[in-house]
């Protein structure tokens, strides 16, 4: 009699098929069970053996069949009069599976049978963190990750003994008398061996390239637990990372490349919210002038890059997000997002760029430099207590950029429905923040002549962005990053250090104006510290320029129909060579704006 698994209830389908089925009609079985309730699959029997099924060749089949969509666990098991039988797990899914060509199968209680979406019984989705593998143990965690996460406790939860802790956060629970851990629980304590058996797509592979192209210089992959995965990632980032010095009357910001309370947000981001369903892992390609982030599953539904600052918080995994919660990591408001803009913001950058694929999501950091004029700006109201909100932070940064805009771009640009922005624009108003020029839709709004002054701004002109990555000077410009790479410039994984259970700090706004260098990073003695991007020449700058010889110039829209940009790309290839000279712009608004040869 075969053992149902502990975590598998006594009543689940069993399926007994003969050892001549073939990968492909097991996997049929598999998705069938999967779309039902999940079960068990018997392969052989007393006076058979199944020995010859490699469980490995079972896996990739079922995992192929379901397009990446469908874990099981398979194992032999040794029959009293010898040979052996496979045992197959499989879990139910989140949502219903189809085959490659289209179909999606059932399970009757006798056989597998073809349903259709619209007459399958609905299903809550599951939490597959808070799903419990079948032979996973309490000795599968890993005490050094225990006392890393107690590290990161906060209020009660670091008075309570280990077991007690893991129980409150839901990292383990009972399953058939015996105390287990859960997905979640792997995921932040797994031994390496754990999580390789278990979860082996908890992987992040880190990449350092020294130039806006594929080629790679390092590359370090990590299959360890978040909290280590975290830190080490971080630790790689920084590494390679430099500030820029801003003076602010007797303070001193320090703008760098790359802020580590942004890169931490973001990477926690992609390890709370990717779908662990997938056998993909995250990547962490860190460029001369963007850092991005990709990690497998697409957006949760509804959201969208167009909404992702307004729509409701959804959680992929909600157990995972929710221990992480607890421990101060992550918001359960859902802000993250929000204070990766804020702070990009108020440092002068750009925007962060999210891009959405079926199965993915990507982040990008960008570099080009940022604006020490609204750095100055924003730090002097923060110094007259005059508090200026997200809203009014993408206004500002937008008009500042761009010159003037009506309040639809302005709407479109806050991912707020038109009717909801002229309160926020009437009161930056009568803060003496912006001016206004005509009526109705056609009313457009600028910086005051008070703030453009603050700015260093003339009237409808743009900011010189510092550090800009101006292409002649890339040769000359000699960039002293906090930590000094070696002079070959490829730099192994023992010459960046770990810190042994080192912790990462709650992820957390960064005051804007601090005095003195950051501890233990000060910039080298004799020389500022630049925050250019070291990038080569941008690809599409001659195509742009050819574009822009022709009658009529070039606008935003008709480079993104040529190269394939997106909107934020385009404006930041335009604008760059604006600033080296190449370009010269014309137009009293973004709509009506052209470019013209220099």
């Amino acid at each position: 009699m075969t053992e149902f698994p502990p975590g598998v209830p006594a009543d689940s389908p069993l399926v007994r098929l003969p050892v001549e089925v073939t990968p492909d009609e097991l996997a049929r079985h598999a998705m069938a069970l999967a779309n039902t309730r999940g079960g068990l699959i018997v392969v052989g029997g007393p006076g058979t053996d199944a020995s010859d099924l490699h469980p490995l060749q079972l896996t990739h089949a079922i995992f192929a069949l379901s397009g990446g969509r469908l874990t099981v666990n398979v194992v032999h098991q040794p029959l009293p009069g010898g040979g052996q039988q496979l045992t197959v797990f499989v879990p139910q899914a989140h949502y219903l599976l189809a085959g490659p060509d289209g179909s999606v199968l059932g399970w009757d209680g006798t056989r597998a049978v073809p349903v259709t979406p619209a007459h399958a019984a609905p299903q809550a989705e599951a939490d597959f963190t808070a799903t419990v593998p079948p032979t996973a143990s309490l000795a599968d965690l890993d005490p050094v990750e225990v006392s890393r996460l107690r590290g990161v406790a906060r209020g009660n939860l670091t008075q309570l003994p280990d077991l007690d802790l893991l129980r409150e956060l839901g990292l383990i629970v009972e399953v058939g008398g015996q105390e287990r851990p859960n997905v979640a629980g792997l995921l932040l304590l797994g031994t390496g061996r754990a999580l390789k058996a278990h979860v082996p797509q908890a992987e992040v592979c880190y990449y350092h390239h020294k130039a806006s192209d594929p080629d790679f210089s390092f590359r370090e992959d990590m299959l360890r637990p978040l909290l280590a995965t975290l830190t080490r990632t971080a630790e790689l980032v920084q590494a390679r990372n430099a500030f820029t010095p801003v003076q602010v009357g007797l303070f001193r910001i320090e703008v760098w490349d790359y802020d580590e309370a942004v890169y931490r947000e973001a990477l926690l981001n992609a390890l709370t919210h990717r779908d662990y369903q997938l056998r993909d892992v995250v990547h962490v390609h860190q460029y001369p002038d963007r850092l991005e982030i990709s990690n497998p599953g697409g957006f949760p539904g509804g959201i969208t890059p167009q909404n992702i600052l307004r729509h409701q918080p959804k959680r992929r995994n909600p157990l995972l997000a929710e221990a992480l919660a607890k421990l101060g990591l992550v918001e359960r408001a859902g802000v993250g997002v929000d204070k990766m803009y804020q702070l990009m913001l108020r440092h002068g950058k750009e925007l962060p760029e999210y891009t959405s694929y079926p199965d993915a999501v990507t982040l990008s950091l960008h570099n080009p430099g940022f604006d020490a004029d609204f750095v100055r700006f924003v730090a002097r109201k923060q110094e007259q207590m005059q508090t200026l909100s997200l809203d009014m932070l993408m206004v500002l940064s937008r008009l500042g950029r761009e010159g003037v805009a009506t309040r639809l771009e302005l709407s479109r640009a806050l991912q707020l429905p038109e009717d909801r922005t002229p309160r926020l624009l009437q009161m930056m108003q009568e803060r003496g923040l912006l001016t206004m020029t005509g009526r109705g839709r056609e009313r457009e709004y600028m910086l005051s002549g008070e703030v453009r002054a603050a700015m260093g701004r003339g009237r409808g002109q743009g900011g010189q962005m510092q550090g800009a990555p101006l292409l002649e000077a890339f040769a000359e410009v000699d960039v002293a990053p906090a930590v000094q790479p070696d002079p070959a410039g490829d730099r192994d994984a023992r010459s960046i250090p770990e810190r042994p259970g080192a912790v990462p700090p709650p992820v957390q706004a960064v005051p804007v104006a601090v005095s003195g260098s950051r501890e233990g990073r000060p910039p080298r003695p004799g020389r500022p510290v630049s925050g250019a991007g070291r990038s080569a020449q941008p690809r599409w700058h001659e195509v742009t320029l050819a574009l822009a010889a022709r009658p009529g110039g070039v606008s935003n829209a008709e480079l993104r129909e040529v190269s394939g940009l997106s909107m934020q790309g385009a404006w930041r290839v335009l604008r760059q060579m604006t600033l080296l000279g190449r370009l010269r712009r014309e137009g009293s608004s973004p709509k009506l704006t052209r470019y013209f040869p220099a």
